[in-house]
């Protein structure tokens, strides 16, 4: 049975010393700049549901409720998903890199679809991984500043290529696909989020309509899915996300040690633990952006802590869960708050596992 006291909790910044797991239910996220208490939500439908359920019935309904989601996933395409109107930033390959980050930076986004008008065709996103595939290439190469500085989007892969990473794949889909399919793509692919490509009738060229995150997915099906609320089986049970070898740092962990990890993993974020291993942030991939953007890597001996100074203010909270929670207050969380991974905790704040938004979209097509 679900206890009260361990729902999921987001810390701001100026919270960051002093990480308290919530007390109650799901508060929302403070930003960075304020210290304005959470508000608390009530997830008493939770409760009763669990307090009158077997734990051989809440399986079954388990079951029955990932295969609703699988269903209503097949049942809509990428279009649906979509907002009525939207705003969608591409970028040119000719285009400098440095322009391209602060153009990212203005628009508080964190990848844009690549175009090539030579060949008229989407040429793959722009990710904070380009941006710490050319750190990596500047730290193996200080003598280079002038080719980095001119660097445009097109010479990626020649960056990818000197430090010996592999491309990553250059995925997309066909808006009217179902989702489930672009979700099978996403996992396969290892990709977060997904370009949605359609084609001109009479010129056949290639047009980019937006870009599918798995963030917007889980939203929609939070929405949509009345099924979600029956999905009440404790984490433990369910063996997502990761629980062992678990790379962290800590506040005077230098930055660059963070970015090596972020490659090394193959993860998103390095979380940021105290002495006695307890959360109290995390450095992103994404954090990545701000660190630079005042000129080429000048900032690259910062400690981790000195380079979360930089962090923006719309910076979404850290989260956190515990083995005993479901995937119902998750999906809750998810369509109130934005949040990309949920770190896993013990009662007294121990870091012991960390949930992306992969793991659960893997679960749902799969589990």
């Amino acid at each position: 049975m679900m206890s009260d006291n361990n729902i999921i909790q987001p810390i701001s910044q100026q919270q960051q010393q002093h990480h308290h797991h919530s007390s109650s239910k799901s508060p929302t996220p403070t930003s960075s700049s304020s210290s304005s208490t959470p508000h608390h939500h009530h997830h008493s439908h939770t409760q009763t549901l669990l307090s009158n359920l077997t734990p051989d019935q809440i399986r079954k309904d388990q079951q029955l409720a990932l295969q609703a989601i699988r269903n209503f996933l097949h049942s809509k395409n990428s279009f649906d998903v979509l907002p009525v109107s939207y705003r969608l930033i591409v970028f040119e390959t000719s285009l400098l890199v440095k322009r391209a980050l602060n153009i990212l930076l203005q628009n508080s986004i964190v990848s844009a679809p690549l175009w090539n008008s030579k060949t008229s065709r989407f040429a793959g996103l722009l990710t904070s991984i380009d941006f710490i595939n050319v750190i990596q290439y500047y730290a193996q190469h200080p003598d280079q500043f002038g080719f980095v500085d001119g660097l445009t989007l097109d010479g990626l892969r020649d960056v990818e290529k000197a430090i010996g990473v592999k491309p990553l794949p250059t995925v997309s889909i066909h808006p009217f696909k179902s989702l489930y399919e672009a979700c099978v793509k996403m996992i396969e692919s290892s990709a977060r989020r997904i370009p949605l490509i359609d084609e001109d009738e009479k010129t056949h060229r290639e047009i980019v309509v937006s870009v599918l995150t798995q963030y917007r997915i889980l939203k929609f099906v939070s929405m949509n899915c009345k099924e979600t609320k029956i999905l009440l089986q404790p984490l433990k049970e369910l063996k997502i996300g990761k629980v062992e070898n678990l790379c962290a740092a800590r506040m005077e962990t230098p930055v660059m040690e963070c970015i090596e990890l972020l490659i090394s993993q193959g993860v998103s974020s390095v979380p940021i633990v105290d002495e006695c291993d307890k959360l109290i942030n995390v450095y992103e991939a994404v954090d990545v952006l701000t660190l630079i953007k005042g000129g080429m890597y000048a900032d690259l001996s910062l400690s981790v802590g000195e380079a979360l100074m930089k962090r923006s203010d719309d910076f979404e909270g850290v989260y956190t869960c515990c083995l005993q929670d479901n995937l119902c207050v998750i999906l809750e969380t998810i369509r109130k708050s934005r949040l990309h991974r949920l770190f896993v905790v013990e009662g007294d704040g121990k870091l012991v596992g960390v949930i992306t938004l992969s793991d659960i979209l893997k679960y749902i097509l799969f589990g």
